[in-house]
């Protein structure tokens, strides 16, 4: 049975959780109120938008210096902004000037906006800079309803804990039994179309473990009746509500 946010509840056989995650941004003013306009995170999802425009690199982690190499294929015009994140390493460092790839260090203290458009940074020095856009890697963090006994685990990347999401096996199934996932909650890289597909794979997958149950409790029900079946019975219809129901096997 789950519960829902109205008080109200949805008894089910299967439940198939696909909350998502939620993207945690740095904190710098003005960042939240554009992103998923010109503050940007994925050169697959939206880098194409932004092509040939001058773009920022907001580093959190070692990853940016890789994110502003993306990036770079699509712009010639690209600053790597250290803010908070630690120093590029010497192999990092010759690869960005090879690439021509701009970095300032210090802290981003704001993002500048004008006619409600991006149009640079603001440095804790007060120097601003002039930008189309800034891209950012979020913590991606798995949504987790409460009272389902489900966990998440760091999803680690280039030594980095970039997210979290919730494990489970190629059907979709987690530890929990009759929970199951899809999309961005169980996969933090997962896009649309990725997401959309793997509902419909664990869909699939529900629907054969619904049937393999019918199988089994029509085949105890064809067999004599016996304090095994009698048993058998009990734990698929009532569960975890037995109240001290208790059989012999």
């Amino acid at each position: 049975r789950v519960r829902l946010a109205d008080g109200s509840s949805v008894r089910a056989r299967r439940l198939l959780v696909a909350t998502g995650l939620v993207d945690e941004l740095p904190v710098v003013p003005g960042l939240r109120e554009r992103w998923g306009r010109d503050v940007l995170h994925c050169p697959y999802c939206h880098g194409y938008e932004v092509r040939d425009r001058a773009i920022g690199i907001l580093a959190t982690g070692p990853m940016a210096a890789h994110q502003a190499q993306l990036f770079r294929q699509l712009s010639a015009d690209v600053t790597l902004f250290l803010h908070t994140a630690p120093q590029p390493t010497d192999e990092q460092w010759e690869q960005l000037a090879a690439r021509g790839i701009s970095v300032v260090d210090g802290v981003v203290a704001a993002i500048e906006v004008a006619d409600d458009r991006l149009t640079g940074v603001r440095l804790a020095s007060g120097e601003v800079i002039a930008l189309d856009a800034v891209v950012v890697g979020p913590r991606f963090t798995a949504r987790v309803p409460d009272g389902l006994g489900l966990e998440s685990t760091e999803v680690v990347m280039g030594g980095h804990v970039v997210g979290s999401q919730i494990d489970a096996d190629a059907t979709g199934a987690t530890a929990v039994p009759g929970v199951w996932v899809a999309g961005n909650v169980a996969d933090m890289r997962a896009q649309v179309v990725s997401s959309a597909a793997a509902g419909l794979w664990t869909a699939a997958n529900i629907n054969m473990d619904l049937i393999d149950e019918e199988i089994r409790a029509a085949v105890a029900a064809r067999r004599p009746f016996s304090a095994r079946t009698e048993q058998d019975l009990c734990d698929q219809v009532l569960g975890d509500r037995r109240h001290g129901l208790m059989g012999t096997r």
